[in-house]
């Protein structure tokens, strides 16, 4: 790829799957099973590679539960030296222990995003503070990368949400919200929920108007129209090495990553997604954002 070609259409950031197979089994989540072997580790670095020729800036580790891949360090090493901006880690932190936190360290991890559901067990999620605690104490002290604490809306009592943006800030995380969506991405909260988004907004202030502060418009209107373009800015590369919209809409698009190519990117930034005005998946929507003043109009091959 060119450098006009990269600048114009490659992905800020690709997400890709190393395992189905989570440690949990979190009510609302379709990410996940409790069976599948990882990919091989051989098969994800020809993944990393092919990524790379697409002109990718970053790269995230997703799943399932990502550290459950014996050779996450590995790779983790292997994409950092194949030059990518930032090499990235998504995790509900179970795992996490003091060997494993100073091995991320040392393979050069740059980011660490882990998700926490609330305060305390629920019928829906055991993602949450009061086993996590210790160890999210235990990262604040020993990560050398960034780690940002997601607080998610309505998957537990709203009030907790608030709860765990507090801890965040106390521990020197970054924090930042998610809202919980339905099966194909949508949003899905009731009116405790909003109440708590609202407080959680005046306390983050600038620090929550992510893409257009489109949370805010959700929550306004019910819909939150924008440019998506994820195919392009933005990919999610199952287990099976296809190439989805997103995590969300697997269905909807896939094309195997090897047959990937520079046109693809094109196309599907051109491509508008119907899907898109009630969106609530962050990475999408942030990757999409710096391109939301260029045009988008569906091209053929």
């Amino acid at each position: 790829m060119n450098f006009v070609q990269r600048l114009a259409y490659a992905p800020f950031l690709v997400q890709v799957v190393v395992t189905r197979r989570c440690n949990l089994s979190c009510a609302y989540c379709d990410e996940f099973d409790e069976r599948s072997l990882p990919v091989p580790t051989d098969v994800l670095k020809r993944r990393i590679d092919q990524i790379r020729k697409l002109g990718a800036w970053s790269i995230e580790w997703s799943g399932g539960e990502p550290l459950l891949h014996p050779d996450l360090f590995e790779i983790t090493r292997y994409a950092k030296a194949q030059g990518f901006t930032r090499v990235m880690l998504l995790s509900n932190g179970f795992l996490l222990d003091p060997d494993k936190i100073q091995a991320l360290n040392q393979a050069g991890l740059d980011d660490l995003q882990v998700s926490v559901d609330g305060v305390v067990p629920n019928q829906s999620t055991v993602k949450v503070l009061k086993p996590l605690r210790s160890k999210l104490e235990g990262l604040a002290r020993a990560a050398k990368f960034r780690v940002t604490l997601n607080a998610v809306i309505g998957s537990a009592p709203a009030q907790e949400a608030i709860d765990v943006i507090a801890f965040a800030k106390a521990q020197g995380f970054r924090p930042r919200v998610c809202l919980i969506h339905d099966h194909d991405g949508q949003i899905k909260l009731d009116g405790d929920d909003m109440q708590a988004y609202k407080q959680i907004r005046r306390q983050l202030g600038r620090g929550f108007r992510e893409s257009a502060d489109y949370r805010s418009r959700l929550m306004r209107d019910g819909r939150a129209p924008f440019k998506c373009r994820a195919g392009s800015r933005y990919l999610y590369v199952d287990e099976n090495g296809s190439v989805h919209w997103c995590s969300q809409q697997r269905r909807a698009f896939a094309v195997p990553l090897d047959e990937y190519t520079p046109q693809h990117l094109k196309e599907q930034f051109h491509q508008p997604k119907s899907c898109a005005d009630e969106c609530t998946v962050g990475c999408v929507r942030t990757c999409s954002r710096y391109d939301e003043w260029r045009p988008q109009r569906a091209t053929g091959r």
